[in-house]
């Protein structure tokens, strides 16, 4: 959301400069340096990462309107799997069976929405405990096919921030191209009176204007932006992937938990007489 808010305060001001200092607006409506421009951005963004890429850029930039998880998402969590763990421990590891297969349905987590609402999150907690429950995975194992499985969705996941910072430090070029291509038509008029070759040249500086403006102001902001909610998706999901190795090692469900709380950044941090509290109340 703060990123959208960013890039509306800086285009907000910069017309707003613009205009107090006696500025025209209407010059720096130039479809054509638009085309240019735009064109080239997604040219190259197409030619460098392909139409999924796109896709998921566009779904990446649209998820920012969503909060990432905050401190009350991780104590729901914490919760839920704390009460998955207990049934572990009082009905074996069968109890969990009817809970991951149909996660939707489970007593325990349609309790929590903002678990369920994470996709990702559950399919990557409820595939572990099924991988917990053949048996077959040694604790160790389980760790590095997680992380394994972490470190492949965390690079999947950046690819949108990845393509927006091409695309951004490429903007100022293209904006130079795109005055470089009006200067040449303004050449072409040098015989036609000051006004008309000053309105040229005038609309040739608009590309170099818009192409730093969108790489700086617009791609910039959105690249970071991205790059931060995926590093808060990662945080969430190695929390999920701390407990689950803990309690793969048959630790009680206490500490299961606290070793996720553990790895959770401080700010977002529930504390431990807060954790422990909101534990006893599930």
């Amino acid at each position: 959301m703060f990123a959208f808010i960013g890039i509306i305060v800086g285009v907000v001001c910069t017309l707003l400069g613009y205009v107090l200092h006696h500025g025209n607006v209407a010059i720096l409506i130039q479809p054509t340096e638009i085309i240019i421009i735009v064109g080239a951005a997604i040219g190259i963004f197409l030619g460098s990462y392909g139409m999924k890429t796109f896709q998921a850029t566009i779904k990446a930039v649209m998820g920012l309107l969503k909060p990432s998880a905050a401190k009350e998402a991780y104590v729901q969590l914490l919760k839920m799997m704390y009460e998955l763990f207990n049934v572990a421990r009082k009905e074996g590891l069968l109890g969990l069976e009817k809970h991951v297969e149909n996660p939707n349905e489970s007593e325990i987590m349609s309790k929590y929405p903002s678990f369920l609402g994470n996709h990702h999150a559950v399919h990557f907690f409820c595939d572990t405990l099924r991988v917990i429950l053949t048996g077959a995975v040694g604790p160790h194992d389980l760790s590095e096919m997680m992380e394994m499985d972490l470190d492949v969705a965390h690079e999947e996941d950046l690819l949108p921030a990845e393509a927006l910072t091409t695309v951004g430090d490429a903007m100022p070029a293209v904006g130079i191209v795109a005055a470089v291509l009006g200067v040449i038509i303004t050449m072409g008029k040098i015989n036609d009176g000051p006004e008309v070759i000053g309105g040229s040249v005038a609309a040739a500086l608009v590309g170099t204007f818009m192409g730093i403006f969108i790489g700086y102001v617009i791609c910039a902001p959105l690249a970071k932006s991205i790059t931060a909610k995926v590093k808060a998706e990662g945080m969430y999901l190695n929390c999920i992937r701390h407990a689950l190795f803990s309690f793969s090692r048959g630790e009680s469900p206490i500490t299961c938990i606290e070793f996720a709380r553990r790895q959770i950044e401080p700010s977002m941090r529930p504390g431990f007489v807060e954790l422990e509290e909101a534990v006893k109340a599930a």
